[in-house]
């Protein structure tokens, strides 16, 4: 129990949920250019815990919006690693090449994202019952 008092948890509003999610797979994105030379598998490993860690930290008040942000994060941060032939035009094309073979990933993280925003909200739905029940 120790460990897990020692983890951090901020609380952020809906847009500064979105804007982490961007921010951390922009991140992610460089770290997998450098690293793994632009593989889009390690892209979309890394993508789940940013997804969780999203739902995990956006405020009771805005849960809706992580499992929203988190699929627009996906494609900010692929932008840099998708490749293309040249252009505008072609970083488009492999943007959309790059959503389609691996949407797998896209939709695991938002369903992961959605799942937490779930149980969370229940546990806030229970609490909120809990006095009633007991007067």
């Amino acid at each position: 129990m120790p460990l897990l008092r020692r983890l951090p948890a901020p609380r952020l509003t809906g847009l500064g949920g979105g804007l982490f999610a961007c921010a951390a797979m922009v991140l992610t994105a460089g770290v997998v250019w450098l690293v793994f030379d632009g593989s889009l598998v390690a892209y979309g490993v890394l993508f789940l815990p940013v997804a969780a860690a999203t739902a995990l930290w956006v405020r009771p008040a805005d849960l809706i919006t992580a499992p929203v942000s988190v699929p627009i994060a996906f494609a900010v941060g692929l932008w840099p690693i998708a490749g293309g032939p040249g252009g505008f035009g072609g970083q488009l094309m492999g943007e959309v090449t790059a959503l389609s073979l691996h949407a797998a990933w896209l939709y695991g993280g938002t369903l992961i994202a959605a799942l937490i925003v779930i149980v969370r909200k229940a546990v806030l739905i229970g609490k909120r019952r809990m006095p009633r029940r007991v007067a």
